[in-house]
């Protein structure tokens, strides 16, 4: 093989290998900055309509709940595990915290109050708050007095007549808080911060 020839080999190796290697790189990155920063997640339900809608897709920081509490009014996605006896099942489950620690939530007239004080929620649909049957506004018209247990949350979907939430499933474990929903990137026209 003549000199040429061989440095033309030895450079086509080196090209290889300097691009494996930013691959390889920019692949380790991807994977930590999913594991533990940043996360996308996609809408499967109604259940916060008309915030965020079936189909879109919303980023989710991860790292934000390692440097500050969680707080009334943001939008959570968490891990709610449910069992029949025999299997264990995963649900990533998106909602809009209510209540904290140490909060009392009761409901009365799809009112929702928060230490005895009604909460203001604009991020509630017209169309549902228009309904005239309570059913049909909030599906659970009335709630008795549910106090937070320390670690946990009271969370409730947006869409009140369609959401399962913490009015039927109890409070959550904030230890199965995933992150803050913050962002919804997809489909384009629908970008916003929430």
């Amino acid at each position: 093989m003549s000199d040429a020839a061989e440095s033309n080999v030895n450079g086509a190796y080196k090209a290889i290998r300097e691009w494996a290697t930013v691959i390889g790189v920019a692949l380790i990155i991807a994977f930590l900055v999913r594991g533990f920063v940043l996360q996308q997640f996609y809408i499967s339900g109604p259940s916060m309509e008309s915030t965020m809608f079936q189909d879109n897709r919303v980023l989710v920081n991860k790292l934000s709940y390692r440097l500050h509490d969680i707080h009334r009014g943001d939008v959570v996605v968490f891990d709610r595990v449910t069992t029949d006896g025999v299997a264990v099942q995963h649900d990533d489950l998106i909602k809009r915290v209510i209540g904290i620690a140490g909060d009392q939530i009761s409901i009365s007239q799809c009112v929702v109050s928060v230490n005895g004080k009604p909460i203001t929620e604009p991020y509630l649909n017209d169309y549902d708050l228009a309904q005239s049957n309570l059913d049909d506004r909030c599906r659970v018209p009335e709630m008795d007095d549910v106090t937070v247990e320390s670690g946990h949350l009271f969370v409730m979907g947006d869409n009140r007549p369609q959401s399962f939430d913490s009015r039927m499933f109890g409070t959550i474990d904030s230890k199965l808080v995933v992150g803050r929903a913050f962002v919804i990137i997809w489909p384009v026209g629908s970008f916003h911060w929430l």
